[in-house]
């Protein structure tokens, strides 16, 4: 013999769904939201932009443009305009640059030449095992953006 009251009613359901929906709430903003690897991709061709702006603005002008990087700041910033990429503290920033370039000293820029050359440079962004390199050839100064393996 079945019992009239056996099922669940509607106002219990919707008591159930209101305090489902409250716990979500209130655990969803505690999810770390992170860059993700399409967000690391764009992070790494604003980058590479960034220097062929610069490149390009060497030649044409024929001057000496320094792109700076500075890591702890999480920044590269144009030699030529106020344009940077300021990048999320969740990826990883690395710069492989030479220590000397021509008969001075370099800091932390990438220096491009009139001529197209460049002091060259790679610069590696990274975010939970994916990587993505920046990498200024000193010879011809131009600028590609590879995805690697991470190490």
């Amino acid at each position: 013999m079945a019992r009239a009251d056996s099922g669940v009613t509607l106002l219990e359901a919707i008591c159930v769904l209101a305090i489902v929906g409250m716990l979500a709430a209130l655990a969803l903003p505690a999810i770390p939201k992170g860059t993700s690897r399409p967000g690391l991709e764009a992070y790494a061709l604003d980058v590479a932009s960034l220097l062929k702006a610069d490149r390009f603005t060497a030649i044409r002008d024929r001057v000496v443009v320094a792109t700076s990087l500075d890591a702890a700041a999480q920044t590269i910033r144009s030699g030529v305009d106020d344009r940077f990429v300021q990048l999320p503290p969740d990826i990883g920033f690395d710069a492989l640059l030479p220590q000397r370039c021509g008969n001075r000293s370099v800091q932390a820029t990438i220096d491009f030449f009139p001529s197209g050359m460049s002091c060259g440079g790679t610069i590696a962004l990274s975010r939970l095992g994916a990587v993505y390199q920046i990498r200024v050839n000193w010879l011809t100064g131009s600028v590609e953006v590879l995805e690697v393996e991470k190490r």
